[in-house]
């Protein structure tokens, strides 16, 4: 079952794409928009690890972690996911569209493990879960993330702006140490790190380029127009708007907590305080609009150097980061191969009950 599901999951994604992009030959541009951001994360991951002996990461994973607190950290993870699911499925109510609850979950499950495959997917291929099963909208789901996009960056930037004024000092160093304080970067910074944070800036601005022209390119059909400003508009119109914020506000409160129990895996973060979880996590969630899979790269080195600055060595701030970062990725995987069993069960169990019906 798994082995179809997999098959019916690429098929599928290529399908959404097909007909909401219109044309899927092969092209460089593509291409490059899909090695682009390995390479980058890669190259990143390859200037933080080359040298750094990962046998002292194989020591402290297998013997010096406590697994209780990575397991428990999975918990808040999840929920935050199960969170957007029913913020999702409120946000859609007012558009007369009721997908199950389940799908909705399965759907952003598998978009966040697609994402790792190939970075911004996600919010197109759950749009078109939603579609093939549970028969919404495409438009008016795709609208409804739109909506999501811009509580999500408001409600972080508010938590940016109040951690920043509680810590400016360490976010003053942080800036300087990145090369980021223009005026300290020829005397602060490496000429290594200054290369991959300008690349970093380039590469946003031309992920933006080509949202831009995509979206420009979806202007000119009506029915997706009016789809997508149906979704935007939706908030609005939503019921019980105090309960969405509470949704809002309880994801990134799950995210954070996803984030912060993991403190408490190693002996050397455990006393850091719930501050530093605070800055680094910050500091993390901004440096994943870097679209490379998962923030591989951007995420290591911004939180890295925040933990450098409350007192880590560089050891243990590296070793933090990779196993952190490598657990929590398995977790979308394992998440996304469950979302792709139990679509498939469903859509199996729907066919042979429309088999019946019509026998």
């Amino acid at each position: 079952m798994l082995g179809k599901a997999k098959q019916s999951l690429l098929s599928f994604a290529f399908l959404s794409l097909n007909r909401n992009f219109a044309d899927m030959k092969f092209s460089w541009k593509k291409a490059v928009q899909i090695i682009l951001p390995f390479a980058l994360g890669g190259s990143m991951l390859y200037w933080m690890y080359q040298g750094f002996p990962l046998t002292e990461v194989s020591d402290v994973l297998l013997h010096e972690m406590k697994w209780e607190w990575m397991l428990l950290s999975f918990i808040p993870g999840i929920l935050a996911q199960v969170l957007r699911a029913l913020r999702w499925k409120q946000t859609l109510s007012p558009m007369g569209e009721h997908p199950r609850l389940s799908t909705c979950c399965e759907a952003i499950f598998l978009s966040y493990a697609a994402s790792l495959i190939l970075p911004r997917i996600g919010e197109v291929l759950r749009c078109g879960i939603l579609g093939r099963h549970e028969n919404t909208s495409f438009p008016k789901a795709l609208g409804t993330v739109v909506t999501e996009r811009a509580v999500d960056t408001l409600l972080v930037m508010l938590l940016v702006a109040i951690v920043t004024m509680m810590q400016f000092s360490v976010f003053s160093d942080f800036f300087n140490i990145t090369g980021l304080n223009l005026g300290a970067t020829l005397s602060r910074f490496t000429h290594t790190g200054i290369f991959f944070t300008g690349l970093c800036i380039v590469f946003m601005v031309g992920m933006a380029f080509l949202l831009f022209r995509r979206l420009a390119f979806m202007r000119k059909a009506k029915s997706m127009v009016m789809g997508l400003m149906e979704g935007v508009m939706s908030l609005k119109n939503i019921n019980h708007l105090p309960l969405y914020l509470c949704y809002s506000i309880g994801i990134w409160v799950a995210y954070f907590f996803h984030y912060y129990l993991t403190f408490f895996c190693f002996d050397f973060t455990s006393s850091l305080g719930i501050m530093a979880g605070l800055v680094s996590f910050c500091v993390g969630t901004i440096a994943v609009i870097v679209p490379t899979p998962n923030g591989a790269g951007p995420w290591h080195f911004a939180v890295k150097t925040i933990l450098v600055l409350y007192g880590l060595t560089e050891a243990e701030a590296i070793t933090y980061t990779l196993i952190v970062h490598s657990i929590q990725t398995l977790l979308l995987v394992a998440l996304g191969i469950y979302a792709l069993v139990a679509l498939s069960w469903k859509k199996s169990r729907n066919n042979i009950y429309t088999s019946s019906i019509s026998q």
